[in-house]
């Protein structure tokens, strides 16, 4: 074991490893906040092109572009969250999210409901638009090309703010698999993009690979998604990689909510490839007494990125 047999340790890692993430956020997260702001923002703009500065919202504009129904719900008074939505227009929760998330209308519904549904969406949204930000709307005017950047730029505040804990996330995770890859290739490991279909223990010594699909499961066709797949130079006797999950946490309450889908995966890995496959946590944040110990009870180990040097001891 690494670090879950040593709880004597986890005091003092948990105050170094909330300690670093705060530092970060301080440094970076701003900036990675404002960068994706300033994508948001031209998003809306395009979709206030595509709306006829909002004038005409249609179901063969949702059709088109599934993707801006999030902006649409941020240009409402109030801003309507995306269960709200699904409730006041009586919208299946799969064609939501599809749209939403995936940028794609569901191919399993039927058209007729589809069409019912996407009119419902584009009255109720409508009939809340926001007019003290979009004034031009009930005049049937276009606007003005300083309303249309106020406008652009609440609209996209609204979009960030709705999503900035996984913005932080996201910018976070990028930097701690940037870590992980300058450390590998340190130790002269090659980074290489292993060929879906080929089995995890063949593949080639010395190489890792970021976001990896693994197969898991009894019979193996459950995929899973993996953060960093390392095959160490020294093969071991049943050839299979070491498996890394990089996780980071901005508070405390979050990572004992999700502390489950690790223990998930691990079953799930294990019932495919037995009790000696490897998934180790990658640690940065917010992870409590109570995270590592439910952690270590399902059999998981971890790394701080505060030690990252403790990757040695997986034989790397």
């Amino acid at each position: 074991m690494i670090n879950a047999d040593k709880p004597y340790l986890w005091k003092q890692d948990i105050d170094t490893s909330v300690d670093l993430f705060n530092d970060w956020f301080m440094r970076f997260a701003p900036k990675a906040y404002r960068d994706s702001r300033q994508k948001t923002t031209n998003q809306v703009i395009d979709a206030i092109k595509l709306t006829n500065n909002l004038s005409c919202i249609t179901i063969d504009v949702l059709k088109e572009h599934p993707d801006v129904l999030p902006i649409l719900r941020m240009s409402t008074s109030p801003p309507l969250a995306r269960d709200r939505l699904m409730g006041l227009a009586h919208v299946n929760k799969n064609l939501m999210l599809k749209m939403e998330e995936e940028g794609k209308i569901a191919k399993r519904m039927k058209k007729d409901d589809v069409d019912k549904q996407l009119t419902r969406i584009c009255e109720i949204v409508s009939e809340l638009l926001d007019i003290d930000i979009l004034p031009w709307v009930p005049l049937s005017k276009s606007p003005s090309l300083k309303q249309k950047e106020r406008a652009s730029t609440i609209i996209a505040d609204r979009l960030c703010g709705a999503v900035a804990n996984p913005i932080i996330r996201n910018a976070q995770e990028q930097r701690q698999l940037a870590l992980i890859s300058r450390y590998l290739t340190t130790y002269s490991y090659k980074q290489i993009t292993h060929a879906s279909g080929i089995p995890i223990n063949e593949l080639s010594a010395g190489t890792f690979s970021l976001r990896m699909n693994v197969p898991a499961g009894e019979d193996k066709n459950i995929k899973i998604p993996i953060d960093v797949v390392i095959q160490p130079k020294k093969l071991k006797k049943d050839k299979l990689p070491i498996l890394i999950e990089a996780k980071s946490a901005g508070d405390f309450t979050n990572v004992n909510k999700r502390r489950k889908e690790e223990a998930t995966k691990m079953r799930q890995l294990r019932s495919a490839y037995g009790k000696n496959i490897q998934l180790i946590l990658f640690l940065c944040g917010y992870f409590d007494a109570g995270y590592l110990g439910y952690e270590a009870a399902e059999g998981l180990d971890w790394i701080w990125e505060h030690r990252i040097d403790d990757l040695e001891t997986l034989g790397i």
